[in-house]
């Protein structure tokens, strides 16, 4: 998908059809004045609209949650829990998550996002997400189409950092690390990976999310992890190639794009569409923290 791709359009059409049906059935229903049961069919169709309402959030919660218990193994990833390939049919509607080329992240309040970028190029690498005391660090990595990427990736991190441990976690297998930061103040991390198909996600989980597995702030982060939408793309990378990704861009900004689009098609015009960069990138390049956007329920600003 391109970088204004607009979403999973078939999610729309299945409401709007299902907006036709129920229409039709309250006019029917009005036409009669009752329904089978001499019940009065306003009152009808609000129980029945109120019904299928919470069916329809118990299969959202259903369909995209995140496991209770700690365990070695994440298998239901792509049928019960993401975070989630673009083509796979139970993905979330990604319309209004913000594109970064890579990956489409979901919108969630309270947060701050912060861009890594490579200093010389500007490149995109990667982001975090700062939520209270905590913070997610996200990167996708290219990986071959049978093999899983996160294994090796593992071991390699216990194999070159003696204090690493690995535990089960809602993710699967995940890394406990120490780490020495500014002042020789040592904190935990908590790595995670999640295999794709041709791609790894990595999760570096900090503050709270790090260390209080009930804690509110580290369920709503692996929340936001798993509700991640990947883009892995065509370009041949290399496992461990970080995927290609560029600048945010927002719902809004992809629909303006896509409607330029369409009318520069309509004239006869060409009209040029930023792509997002081609890979591969390599992990190890000096980055900066170049962009922080934050919002109240979205992201909204740029700065």
């Amino acid at each position: 998908m391109g970088l204004f791709g607009f979403g999973k359009k078939k999610h729309h059409e299945d409401e709007d059809e299902a907006e036709v049906k129920d229409t039709e059935a309250q006019d029917e229903a009005a036409d009669s004045g009752v329904d089978d049961n001499g019940t009065d069919a306003e009152n009808a169709s609000n129980g029945s609209a109120e019904t299928e309402e919470s069916e329809d959030e118990a299969d959202a919660v259903e369909g995209h949650k995140v496991p209770d218990e700690p365990s070695e193994a994440y298998p239901d990833r792509g049928e019960l829990y993401g975070p989630w390939d673009i083509e796979e049919e139970k993905a979330p509607n990604y319309d209004e998550y913000l594109d970064m080329g890579a990956y489409y992240l979901p919108f969630m309040q309270g947060i701050e996002l912060r861009v890594k970028a490579n200093r010389a190029s500007g490149q995109v690498l990667g982001c975090t997400i700062s939520y209270k005391t905590s913070s997610l660090e996200i990167e996708a990595l290219a990986a071959p189409k049978t093999l899983s990427l996160w294994d090796g990736v593992s071991d390699d991190l216990l194999a070159a950092n003696p204090k690493a441990s690995k535990e089960p976690g809602v993710f699967g297998t995940e890394i406990k690390l120490p780490v020495v930061v500014k002042g020789g103040k040592k904190l935990i991390t908590r790595i995670v990976g999640v295999d794709g198909p041709r791609w790894m996600l990595r999760g570096i989980f900090s503050g709270r999310a790090a260390t209080h597995p009930e804690s509110p702030e580290t369920k709503a982060l692996n929340q936001f992890f798993s509700d991640i939408v990947v883009d892995r793309g065509e370009e041949p990378l290399a496992p461990r190639d970080l995927i290609p990704m560029h600048a945010p861009v927002s719902p809004e900004e992809r629909r303006k794009a896509d409607e330029a689009a369409a009318e520069a098609d309509k004239d006869g015009k060409d009209h040029k569409i930023p792509k997002r960069i081609k890979g591969p990138f390599v992990a190890d390049q000096q980055t900066e923290v170049q962009t922080t956007i934050s919002r109240g329920p979205m992201f909204s600003e740029l700065r």
